[in-house]
């Protein structure tokens, strides 16, 4: 286990696994004794090792880890993209391990938005239409004031008619980001989504990110590599081999890069 830092009352706070289940806050997701195994006999792989995890509503949470710790392995499942070997997922009070297939897909459609490194879009739709898609797919007519309230935050009223190949990479991953909130989501779940672009616009994306659960109340958990993108997050929760390790409060970029560094490579 590694050893856990003296919280401060201002700066980053390292607590133990037990911490990565909030005691008497509302969870927009949950997982509980989570196990993903691969493989069988000596080749068997834990890819979640008996995961007890929560994740806050209202706040945003970034996911880290080594290697193969298992940090996708739990958003996927988490998202309901993959199933659990055992345990239970739940998302807004529904548990997602005993949905078919169908229901899954219906969850995702209604109460999850996804925000990927490799954005996405479809290249024969404007910049509106890619942001509109998932709630037109679903017969649902998009909110107009929330619409404009979250391209107007991202700064994308003006290119809202050009098409992905007009936009450079910063822009369509405000796109991205602004599909995944445009239909008012329960949660987002977003996996390395500034790992294509430069330090710069990542930045930026972060930020507006984080704008937009300080502000418009959203639930965002991102899985990421890199500590400077981490310290954007309320709460970082650390995985190895499979387990939490660990989490941390009120993070920074340089004390994230220092826990990861105890917790192996």
């Amino acid at each position: 286990m590694t050893e856990l830092a003296t919280p401060t009352a201002t700066g980053p706070q390292i607590l133990g696994p037990e911490h990565a289940v909030p005691e008497g806050v509302p969870l927009a997701a949950r997982a509980t004794g989570a196990c993903k195994f691969y493989g069988k006999g000596d080749n068997e792989v834990r890819a979640l090792d008996d995961v007890d995890a929560g994740f806050v509503d209202g706040q945003f949470t970034a996911i880290m880890g080594p290697s193969g710790s298992g940090k996708s392995t739990l958003m996927h499942c988490m998202a309901g993209l993959d199933t659990l070997t055992s345990g239970t997922v739940s998302v807004d009070g529904e548990d997602v391990t005993a949905m078919n297939e169908k229901n899954r897909t219906m969850l995702r459609r209604d109460k999850l938005g996804f925000i990927f490194q490799a954005f996405n879009l479809i290249p024969t739709l404007s910049a509106r239409e890619n942001i509109t898609l998932p709630q037109r797919l679903a017969g649902r007519k998009p909110d107009q004031g929330w619409f404009d309230t979250v391209v107007e935050t991202v700064g994308l009223s003006h290119r809202l008619d050009h098409r992905p190949s007009e936009l450079s990479g910063g822009q369509q991953q405000r796109v991205a980001v602004s599909r995944a909130l445009a239909s008012q989501p329960k949660i987002v779940f977003a996996d390395e989504p500034t790992g294509n672009l430069d330090s710069t616009t990542g930045n930026e994306i972060l930020t507006f990110m984080r704008k937009a659960v300080d502000d418009l109340g959203q639930t965002i958990v991102m899985v990421t590599h890199d500590p400077y993108s981490a310290m954007y997050a309320h709460r970082v929760v650390f995985l190895a081999d499979g387990k939490i390790v660990s989490e941390m409060r009120n993070p920074t970029g340089d004390a994230v890069l220092d826990h990861m560094k105890t917790i192996g490579h």
